[in-house]
């Protein structure tokens, strides 16, 4: 049976069991923690709140995590470590890549492909190599090691940055096996554009390939062209309802399932325990974005809807499980 690196070490891939495949545990800007810690405060109290989160989650019966914190997101893994250890009852699973919306980080500007033209030839791009490195030797000097891959594609659509980092994991991937996910924004049609990069063009079989976010949306053709092209589709934002509402979303979810897709599904929230890139009031006005709206609120809706225990345990355990059972071993 295929192995999955874990923030606490390898484990077989039948031991994943029930999974959210996109929840976060911390998305920081680390410039400005570093440089103003007020709003952070005390670490231990950050850590002890995350355990206590994490701890009432793996109570659901939820039993692996896959954060897709990268550089961009603020991913600091002995912070994710501590934790671990203290909620041995759930996996974490980690990333690596690169979170841009627009321009790669100004570490890479005048790196790899951007000399070109001063060197009159072709430079490897070096986020490759930093990539596989996370993922076959382990993050920084931790021990940890990345099990997937992530970048992302947004409204801005598919600047040189963007379209730079896609390029990098999909290099990376093919490296490594490891399997991508990718943020993307559906009322944008933007998995277009990962589909003629990544795959058309880079090579990567869609079905290595979560596609981020789908679930923000309630085009329902749209939706099943992508299914149909083979893509697993992140139906991972339940709770954020601000654009979508809870009706829409969990009515889409019941939709595709009945189109039969349930096994080209995976379910999350993007839910954290702390999150700096906006004004705590805001998430106070979002009481049910946590990670137990899925088991309290989506679950027993779309089960009254007529969605199959079989397809709940398709896209929480078979899908995530067939996600990872590629990945390479070193």
């Amino acid at each position: 049976m295929a192995q999955v690196e874990t923030v606490r070490g390898s484990i077989d891939t039948s031991a994943l069991g029930r999974t959210y495949m996109h929840e976060h545990i911390f998305i920081l800007n680390t410039e400005m923690q570093q440089n103003f810690p007020e709003e952070w405060g005390d670490e231990d109290d950050r850590v002890a709140d995350a355990v206590a989160k994490l701890r009432a989650l793996a109570a659901q019966g939820v039993q692996t995590i896959v954060d897709p914190t990268v550089v961009g997101l603020g991913r600091y893994i002995p912070r994710v470590q501590r934790i671990a250890e203290q909620v041995p009852e759930l996996n974490i699973v980690v990333a690596t890549g690169c979170y841009t919306f627009t321009d790669v980080p100004f570490y890479f500007q005048h790196r790899g492909p951007a000399l070109n033209a001063v060197m009159g030839a072709e430079v490897p791009d070096p986020m490759v190599d930093l990539f596989v490195k996370d993922i076959t030797v382990g993050i920084a000097d931790t021990g940890v090691r990345a099990a997937l891959l992530k970048c992302a594609i947004d409204a801005e659509g598919l600047r040189p940055g963007v379209e730079r980092v896609m390029r990098a994991v999909a290099k990376a991937h093919h490296l490594t096996g490891a399997p991508i996910t990718v943020h993307t924004h559906p009322e944008s049609k933007t998995a277009l554009d990962v589909k003629r990069v990544m795959c058309d063009e880079e090579g990567v079989k869609p079905e290595r390939i979560v596609l981020g976010h789908s679930g923000d949306s309630t085009d329902l053709d749209h939706l099943t062209e992508l299914a149909e092209s083979g893509f697993i589709l992140g139906m991972d934002r339940f709770g954020l309802n601000v654009n979508v509402s809870f009706e829409e979303r969990a009515d889409t979810l019941v939709e595709m399932c009945r189109r039969g897709y349930a096994e080209q599904m995976v379910l999350s929230h993007d839910a954290n325990c702390f999150f700096d890139w906006m004004d705590p009031a805001l998430k106070d006005m979002m009481p049910g974005f946590d990670y137990l709206h899925i088991e309290k609120e989506v679950l027993p809706y779309v089960r009254e809807q007529g969605v199959t225990e079989e397809q709940i345990t398709a896209m929480l355990f078979e899908v995530p499980r067939r996600y990872f059972e590629n990945v390479s071993t070193y």
